[in-house]
C-alpha cells in the first residue's frame, strides 16, 4: 500500500505521532506522578493551589496535543495515507523528545518541580532521562527507515 504515501502523508503521519506521543507521555506524567503519586506539580514554586492550576494548564496542554495528533491520524486513515511504522516512530520521538526536555530544561534548567522531592535524586534523573533518550533513538531508526523516497513509492505503485 506504498503506493498512497505522498512526501505530504510521509510529513504527516510524522508530525500527527509527534503530537500524538507528546500528549500521551504528557499525560501519563500528569496523572501518575501529579496526581496518582503527588510527588509534584507541574509548578512547584508557589502555593498548593498555584501547583494545581498550573497541573490544570498541563493536562489541558497534553489533550490538544493528544487530540490533535488523533485528527490527523483519522484524516490519514480516511486518505489511506496511514504508514503506522512512521507514525509510531514519530510517537516515540515526541514522546522521548518531551520527556528529555522535562528531565532537562523543566526540572534542570528552570526548576519548576523535580521528578521526586528525595534526598538523592540521581536515580529518578538517571533513569527518566535515559529512557527518554531511549525513545528518541528508537524513534529515530524508525523515521529513517521510512523516510520517503519518490522513486521506491513509484516502484511500489506497479
Amino acid at each position: 500500500m506504498i503506493a498512497n504515501y505522498t512526501k505530504t502523508s510521509s510529513t504527516r503521519n510524522l508530525w500527527s505521532g509527534i503530537l500524538f506521543g507528546m500528549g500521551i507521555v504528557a499525560f501519563i506524567d500528569e496523572a501518575v506522578f501529579h496526581q496518582l503519586l503527588h510527588w509534584h506539580h507541574f509548578y512547584d514554586k508557589s502555593t498548593t493551589s498555584i501547583g494545581l492550576v498550573s497541573d490544570g494548564f498541563f493536562h489541558a496542554f497534553s489533550w490538544f496535543a493528544t487530540i490533535g495528533g488523533l485528527f490527523m491520524f483519522a484524516d490519514l486513515r480516511r486518505k489511506k495515507g496511514l504508514w503506522k511504522k512512521r507514525w509510531w516512530g514519530g510517537i516515540l520521538l515526541g514522546a522521548g523528545g518531551f520527556q528529555l526536555y522535562d528531565g532537562t530544561v523543566q526540572h534542570k534548567l528552570m526548576g519548576l518541580h523535580q521528578i521526586r522531592y528525595v534526598e538523592n535524586l540521581l536515580m529518578y534523573d538517571v533513569v527518566w532521562n535515559a529512557s527518554a533518550a531511549a525513545m528518541i533513538l528508537v524513534g529515530v531508526v524508525m523515521v529513517v527507515n521510512t523516510r520517503y523516497k519518490k522513486y521506491e513509492n513509484t516502484a511500489n505503485a506497479n
